[in-house]
């Protein structure tokens, strides 16, 4: 398989992918990233497991219907080109 743009925009779905199926309470709170966890007090600037965890918050609240598109028009591609 070459490195091509098509096989590279594959590889950022498959994350955006694996970001949007994680479950906070099976998952995310065993590992401790729970939403609990991270809250800091006023005008401090939020740490890294903060910013991750929000990132992942915001990516299951905002890519959900543009991920389902995405990802037919990705299944109809490859069943027509293989």
């Amino acid at each position: 398989m070459a490195f091509t743009l098509y096989s590279l925009l594959q590889a950022a779905l498959l994350v955006v992918n694996a970001i949007a199926v994680l479950h906070e309470e099976r998952f995310l709170r065993q590992v401790g990233w729970g939403s609990d966890q991270g809250i800091g007090g006023f005008g401090e600037e939020p740490g890294i497991k903060a910013q991750l965890t929000n990132l992942i918050r915001s990516v299951r609240t905002v890519m959900r219907v543009p991920l389902i598109a995405v990802n037919s028009i990705t299944i109809i591609l490859l069943l027509l080109f293989g």
